[in-house]
């Protein structure tokens, strides 16, 4: 198995035709940010944001935090331009909205590559849909270039004329049916935004519901949400003990019948175990 790995636990949108928003953004501790030319930037601001945005992108002033650019999408009227430009600037990834088939997806790399983005640059997917959740596997294994699906819960609750409810038993089946497709195509998986930015306790459990259904980490919509993020979605100390436990003990078993703390030890659990080690010390290796 891989030791690479790297951290998503928080994913905070900012927009980028706030200058101000873009320098606090250095100093921001969250593993990733995408650079928002979509939904926070108003018509007549989304070529200064453009421009913004890129220029960001390309400066190299954002540390080791994931740099992306979210562009309009591809029904619209900016798309082209802020594809271009994006790859231009040549970010490490760039996020397209409503992404609702493998052919949208093709053609989402075809416009990367005609563009010039260098390789580094990955595509991120927004399902946010009903379609979406319903072609999910065919989008997140339309293309090797594509590495995350990010989940659009806002947009889908919409569509399905859902209320916002603690649990979010509205959204599970479509946010089920997009875990299944990331995980049967190796790709990573972002749990969609929580609204309230002023209830903390709503916000933790979400975080704690993401992270058991799965998802490795969540977007963001408040600089104030990132460190519950971080340590919501970061193992815990015990669960870092046991991984370590675990491989010993298996490494000791030399092929008979291994326990750890009175339990059966498989293969499966091994593989869970580096799993465990490998984010703990991807995480750790960003505070270094």
């Amino acid at each position: 198995m891989s030791t690479t790995f790297r951290p998503r636990r928080s994913v905070l949108y900012m927009p980028s035709s706030n200058e101000r928003a873009l320098e606090k953004a250095k100093s921001i501790p969250c593993d990733g940010l995408i650079l928002d030319l979509e939904d926070a930037v108003a018509p007549d601001a989304k070529p200064a944001a453009r421009e913004a945005a890129c220029a960001a992108a390309a400066s190299g002033e954002y540390g080791r935090r994931e740099l992306t650019i979210r562009i309009n999408g591809m029904d619209t009227a900016w798309h082209e331009a802020d594809m271009a430009a994006a790859c231009a600037a040549g970010p490490d990834a760039i996020v397209v909205p409503k992404v609702n088939s493998a052919d949208e997806v093709r053609a989402l790399v075809a416009a990367m590559q005609r563009h010039g983005a260098p390789p580094r640059t990955t595509l991120w997917a927004m399902v946010e849909t009903p379609v979406a959740m319903l072609h999910a596997y065919e989008i997140a294994s339309a293309s090797d270039r594509l590495s995350v699906l990010v989940m659009g819960t806002n947009d889908l609750a919409k569509e399905l004329y859902a209320e916002h409810v603690p649990g979010r038993q509205p959204l599970l089946t479509g946010l089920g049916l997009a875990l299944l497709a990331a995980r049967a195509t190796g790709k990573a998986i972002l749990d969609g935004v929580y609204n309230d930015v002023k209830n903390a306790e709503g916000f933790a459990a979400e975080c704690v519901q993401g992270r058991q259904m799965g998802f490795d980490g969540k977007t963001l919509i408040h600089p104030g949400q990132v460190e519950p993020a971080n340590e919501a979605f970061a193992p815990s100390e015990q669960a870092v003990a046991d991984a370590r436990g675990i491989l010993e003990a298996w490494a000791a078993g030399a092929g008979g019948v291994v326990t750890y703390n009175g339990r059966m030890i498989e293969h499966l659990h091994v593989a869970s175990a580096e799993r465990v080690l490998a984010i703990h010390e991807a995480i750790e290796a960003l505070r270094a």
